[in-house]
Order: C-alpha cells, then structure tokens, then sequence
C-alpha cells in the first residue's frame, strides 16, 4: 500500500490507530479457523461512523480491499485479510446507546461484546437471545454479519430475527439507515435482513437496533440417554410433535460422548449412541406441564436412563457434558475443525450416521454434537495440520461431510457463515443462477469489490 494512502488513513483516525508492525498485522492475519492467514497491510481502528465513512471513501477510491473484524472468533475464515488491503477493527465501537424499556428494544454499536450486553439488559429482566459459544467475547457486529445463532435458537431463533434496524456505511462511503423500533414494517425490501448475514460483503455496520425478550422464569433441564441412535432420533421429533419447543434440545454422538467422559468424567455410559440435553424454559407452572411431556415422549421412545436436574446445581452438572464436548475434542489433536453442517430435523440421525461412516472410511477422528432440535448439527474434525497426508483425508471427509448434508435436504452452515471454508460447496447447495443472483447483489452495492472480497460468494 502506497505511503500517500497510508497517510490519508492516519489522518483520519490518528496515528496511533493505524497499526502496521509485523506483529500486529500478523496478529489480525488470521480467525479462529485453521488453516487460512494472509497478512494484511496495515490495521485501522475507527471510533464513530464519520472516520469509517471517511475510510471507506478513500479505500473505495484507490480499490484498497476493507476487512471488517471484531473480535475474530469466527469459523469460516470470514475475516481473514485474503488480499492484503487493511483489517478495519471496530472494537472501539464499544457503547451500548440506548436501553428502551418501553419498546424493549436497546440500540448498541458493534465492538459490544455480546455476554456484556446480556449482563447489563438482565439487570432489567431481559435477554437478547442469540448466543453462540464464544458469547464471553465475540462482538455484536460479527455475530449480526455472520447471523450468529447458538444453544437457544431452536426456541428463540437467531440474530436476523432480533435486528430490527441497521446504521451501515456502504463500499463508497455512504451512511445508511435501515429499519427502526417498529414492530411492523413492510415498506420496502428489508435491508436490514439483507446487510444480516452479509458477512461484511455489502457494508460496514455501525449500530444497531435490537430487540429483546423478558428473560424466563423458571427453566427445568433433562438428560437422557440412547443406546439406539433412531431411538433418539424419534424422540427429537417426538418432542416437537408433542408442541412443545424446548429452549434447548442438543445431542452428542458415541464419539463425543466417549471423548467427553474420558476427559471430564461426568457419568457418561460409553455405549451409548447419542445423549439428548433438554431445557424447557418458560412460566414456572408451564415449564412443569412441558417437562412432564418431554418425559413421557423420551419414555415412548426407549430412553435407557433420563435425569431431571432438580435444582441449579445440578443443571449445572447436566450441561458440563455439552460445554465440556469441544474443549474436550480439541484436546485431542493440534487442530481443530468445528463444522456447522445443518438438516432437517428428521434426517439428524442420517446425519450422524453419514458422519460416522466417513471418520471410518478416511479414517479421521470427527465427533459430532449439536442442536439437534434445529437439525444444526457441529461435526468437528480433529487433526494435525502439519501432517499433509492426513489433511489429504480430513478434506476429502469434509467434501462428503457437506455433500451428504445436502443430499439430506440440509444447509452449508446454520450459524457460523460460509467465509472461505465453505465456498467450494455453495452453487451445489444453491444452483448457478442463486449463485449469480447473490454475485449481482455484491457488485450492485461494492462495484469495486472493496468490502471483503473473495467471501460468501466467492470471486465476482
């Protein structure tokens, strides 16, 4: 990058907010997916909409490429700086605005770290409740660019469905303004749900206005154990067929549950085919009635042992289980690939099923756990990167990993995005003309595809 442009963004945001030592941008070269790094040229730290307008402005000019990023927890490669250009980090965007208790909305920029957030709306009896596994550090911005779910979205859903207005400085500079506090609104396209999801691609978000729910009363957790997987299977669907939609409804294969006991030895039976975690949540006297329910389905359908967590403490021993599942996968092996491959519900224990054979035919470690009651499912392969043989084989699985999700009527990605590490797989997902749709979308609103190029869609 030319030392004119260079000056131009210092002038901007101020010398000491455009960094450009080796190790800083090494620092920024990479997420939280193995395998992608590329060095960017320079770090530019913004604190108000005018300095990223400005920014934009001037990188849209000399077609500089732009890389949004947050707190990188990302597992897409989705802000890896692939072509050099600068890593715009919005961490200083750090204030939550406005708390409106009336409209139970709040309004926060996007270098919020999302667990703060919840912390400071729970004072008041709310949630926001999109909360994906990183909630103690990811960013507002990342999980709304990348429509970041987690554990309570069979229930709650994910961020799309809480973003109810957008400020968003576009590839040329311009400040945009999209929804608001209105409950309804249908005039015109939602430009809010089309910048959600974007992952950085079409603009550059500044604030936003979210939406929150009162936080329930009560919650009642469940485990229960399947040594036939169909078994479990049944019961999922069983559940939702009962009208009952649990807050959570996870699973953990034979391989997690395995790797999980042997690493936090909570009373796991290594026989077992899938374990199911359960938590309805709601009105203290309902939440009785629906885990009576949920009791009687798991029973219909040949659970061999259930456990109902009868006070805080020992919901907290139900779920060490689930928190435990990846900790205790990454630990064994230097790299670890988490996956988000999702399916109709119907179709999990297909899925589950597909996974095992594929470990076994490319003979690579993957346990799989997830959201079973959404049918998004987090194969995750554990490996050593160094080993080139071996990572021969973890992307020929992960080729018929995707496939066969596709196969079964499912989706690419349920909550972490598609970035670089999914893009080989998205026109057999979609089709070629969905493919060219979306291009079209990018180069209308990023004619110099400044706004990081190469994700999502790929090459426009």
């Amino acid at each position: 990058m030319q030392t004119l442009y260079m000056e131009e963004f210092k002038k901007i945001v101020g010398e000491e907010n455009v960094l450009t030592s080796h190790e800083e941008l090494y620092c920024y070269s990479y997420d939280a997916t193995p395998g992608y790094s590329h060095l960017p040229e320079a770090i530019v730290i913004p604190e108000n909409v005018n300095q990223v307008s400005d920014i934009l402005k001037t990188a849209n000019q000399h077609k500089i490429p732009v890389y949004p990023r947050g707190s990188g927890t990302n597992l897409s490669a989705g802000c890896v700086p692939l072509k050099g250009g600068i890593v715009l980090l919005m961490t200083r965007f750090n204030h939550i605005s406005d708390v409106d208790l009336e409209n139970l909305v709040v309004v926060a920029e996007p270098g919020v770290i999302v667990g703060d957030l919840n912390g400071m709306v729970a004072r008041h009896g709310l949630i926001y409740p999109p909360d994906p596994g990183t909630v103690a550090t990811a960013t507002l911005g990342g999980t709304i660019a990348e429509n970041a779910g987690g554990l309570r979205g069979l229930k709650y859903g994910v961020s799309k469905h809480y973003v109810m207005g957008l400020e968003v400085v576009l590839a040329n500079g311009d400040i945009l303004h999209t929804g608001g506090k209105n409950v309804k609104d249908v005039s015109g396209y939602d430009l809010t749900k089309l910048f959600t999801g974007s992952e950085g691609t079409l603009g550059v978000i500044t604030q936003a206005t979210l939406k929150l729910v009162p936080a329930p009363e009560s919650k009642k957790s469940i485990m229960a154990v399947f040594k036939n997987l169909d078994y479990a299977g049944k019961a999922v669907a069983g559940i939702i067929a009962a009208k009952i939609i649990p807050a959570t409804l996870e699973i953990m294969d034979n391989a997690t549950i395995c790797t999980v006991e042997d690493y936090a030895h909570v009373g796991l039976p290594l026989d077992a085919e899938a374990v199911l975690l359960i938590e309805v949540d709601g009105i203290a006297e309902v939440v009785e009635k629906e885990a009576d329910k949920v009791l009687n389905v798991l029973k219909k359908n040949q659970a061999d042992d259930i456990q109902v967590a009868k006070n805080d403490a020992e919901r907290d021993r139900l779920w060490a289980a689930r928190r435990a599942a990846l900790p205790a996968l990454a630990k064994l092996r230097p790299t670890t690939y988490v996956e988000d491959a999702t399916v109709p519900r119907s179709k999990v224990p297909d899925f589950l099923r597909a996974v095992s054979r594929i470990s076994k035919e490319f003979n690579v470690t993957i346990g799989t756990f997830g959201h079973a009651g959404d049918g998004n499912m987090h194969p995750t392969i554990v490996c050593d990167i160094r080993d080139p043989q071996e990572m021969d084989l973890v992307k020929k699985a992960m080729n018929e990993m995707f496939l066969s999700a596709i196969k079964l009527g499912g989706t690419l990605s349920g909550e972490h995005g598609i970035g670089l590490g999914k893009l080989p797989w998205m026109e057999q997902q979609h089709g070629s003309k969905a493919m060219e749709a979306m291009k079209a979308i990018k180069r209308a609103m990023d004619p110099n595809l400044i706004l990081n190029p190469g994700k999502l869609v790929g090459e426009c």
